[in-house]
């Protein structure tokens, strides 16, 4: 990384206080921003990593920059002057009451390095959770989740294979590399525009983490099958199904809004994966109607993201802790019922971006308690700090009566 300048730095200081006052996705807020400005790849890269830096370790910045965090979203001047200093840049000079005295900036600084939970970017509620559920492996997760998130993207093989993708990108001028033990997954290890390259227009990539690359292939979908991955959002995994069912079969991408829908069949469109229904989630006869029907059944269900904190760090700073309870019983709720969807003998995956046994191992040791039809074949955590992907949670459970 290298300084910004005052206009990146003002952009920085837009998104930032825009996404704390008014709780708004920061793809939103970069989107907001960045229209009709004509920056490069570069310069966007620079505004999106500096603005991750902040927020995915807020409370430093603001202990660095002595702002009180409830008071960060009308402070982000002084938030990127402290990220600046910590760089080793001088600041930028935005307006005289942001600039942060050298000599204070340096003693804090002292002191963030010796508080691990600072320098980390940890509140406390969350290393007190983290502490409870995870053990002596928290203190190793913690730190990988304060990391800045990797580069991955997934080749589409509707339409191309990874070699040739590789090749493609390399001849670009891209620094791409394959990723062991994901047969689809290439890590990108640049700033390079993706999304302009004749490579995503023509449908033969998805930016897709690694890790989530890892637990659509757990489900083992083959083509000819009926699939329904039922909270498919705007459908990242949606798109690896298709590519694993090779276009043949019935896949059917389910949701309860409308509009994440919408994007999900653009996307497809482009990805060339022509075998994808989409069906809303109006009530529960959507699910009644289709019982004992799906050969594959995905449910990625809603949980805290605590798992995706280097690419969502705002989990850290919002209602997370107040919402746990809730989303464990929504997460029950959907189990239970969603399940019913499944035919005797076929699989599904029950899967979370959460790496706490209390919405994973957990739920899924509850519902089968509960329900004697079903059995466990395997499950599995993927570590942040062993893999550098970011975290997730899979089981994979057959039902085996009616």
């Amino acid at each position: 990384m290298s300084v910004l300048t005052v206009f990146q730095a003002e952009l920085v200081v837009s998104v930032v206080e825009l996404v704390l006052s008014q709780r708004m996705a920061t793809d939103r807020a970069y989107a907001k921003f960045f229209a009709g400005q004509s920056l490069s790849a570069m310069q966007k890269a620079q505004v999106t990593t500096s603005t991750g830096d902040i927020l995915r370790r807020l409370n430093l910045f603001c202990f660095l920059a002595d702002v009180p965090l409830e008071q960060a979203h009308e402070n982000g001047a002084k938030l990127i002057a402290a990220w600046h200093l910590l760089q080793g840049y001088e600041q930028p000079l935005l307006h005289k009451r942001a600039v942060l005295s050298p000599l204070e900036f340096n003693d804090r600084l002292l002191q963030a390095k010796a508080t691990p939970l600072l320098w980390q970017g940890c509140p406390t509620w969350l290393d007190e959770l983290g502490a409870s559920q995870l053990g002596e492996q928290w203190p190793k997760e913690r730190a990988a989740l304060a990391e800045r998130a990797r580069r991955y993207i997934r080749v589409n093989e509707l339409k191309t294979t990874r070699e040739d993708l590789l090749g493609d990108l390399i001849k670009q001028g891209i620094n791409a590399e394959p990723v062991t033990n994901v047969a689809t997954a290439i890590q990108i290890n640049d700033q390079a525009s993706l999304f302009s390259s004749n490579a995503y227009q023509q449908g033969w990539f998805e930016q897709q983490d690694a890790g989530s690359q890892c637990v659509v292939q757990a489900l083992d979908v083959k083509p000819g099958m009926t699939v329904f991955d039922t909270c498919a959002g705007t459908g990242g995994k949606t798109l690896q199904l298709a590519a694993m069912m090779r276009g043949k079969g019935r896949l059917v991408a389910m949701d309860i809004e409308q509009w994440k829908l919408d994007k999900l069949q653009l996307r497809a469109k482009r990805a060339g994966a022509f075998n994808i229904e989409t069906r809303l989630i109006e009530s529960s006869k959507t699910i009644k109607r289709r019982k004992l029907s799906a050969d594959r059944l995905l449910l990625d269900v809603p949980c805290s993201g605590l798992g995706v904190l280097k690419r969502k760090p705002m989990a850290k700073w919002h209602d997370t802790a107040e919402r746990l309870d809730a989303l464990t019983q929504l997460q029950a709720d959907i189990l239970q019922r969603y399940s019913q969807l499944l035919k005797v003998s076929g699989i599904m995956i029950y899967a979370t971006c959460s790496i706490l046994p209390q919405e994973n191992g957990d739920q899924v040791r509850q519902f089968l308690a509960n329900n004697s039809n079903f059995l466990l074949l395997e499950d599995q955590t993927i570590s942040p700090s062993e893999t550098g992907f970011d975290g997730f949670y899979w089981a994979k459970i057959v039902r085996i009566d009616a």
